[in-house]
């Protein structure tokens, strides 16, 4: 069984090694004091909101983390879903399904309008749960890295 629970500062440890987990999946680095920052922001639950799925011995095997924004398509909110990544000895076991449903219920409870988010379009194991939980939009997505 698959337990979910919002981060708290005990959780440190384990999320630190899911969320190196979720970077080298997407080939990233992140400097430690990001890291740090994001993992301290999450805990306190003002902007950022983040969760940590436990199996049935405790052990953290998932993470998510989503926010809500004002949004001009509605008079309520939106709700992304930012980071979502499951032990990949793990997968296929129901708990990503566990996680977005997490969110779901969370943004419905505070009158969110959606929960969207975005993947890697090789990311075919993930994309095979998305198209079974969500409805594919066939926007593109851009950006612009602004230097800092």
């Amino acid at each position: 069984m698959t337990t979910i629970a919002p981060l708290t500062s005990t959780d440190h440890a384990e999320w630190l090694g899911l969320w190196h987990g979720y970077l080298a999946f997407y080939e990233a680095s992140i400097a430690d004091e990001v890291t740090e920052s994001t993992f301290a922001r999450l805990v306190a639950g003002d902007e950022l909101h983040g969760a940590i799925a436990r199996d049935a011995a405790g052990r953290a095997v998932g993470l998510v983390h989503w926010l809500a924004h004002p949004a001009t398509w509605t008079t309520t909110t939106y709700t992304y879903l930012e980071d979502l990544f499951v032990d990949p000895a793990t997968r296929g076991g129901g708990v990503g399904r566990a996680l977005i449903e997490h969110v779901r219920t969370w943004a419905e409870s505070r009158g969110s309008h959606k929960v969207y988010w975005l993947t890697h379009e090789a990311n075919t194991t993930a994309r095979a749960l998305y198209d079974r939980v969500a409805t594919g939009t066939g926007f593109v997505h851009y950006e612009i890295t602004l230097g800092r």
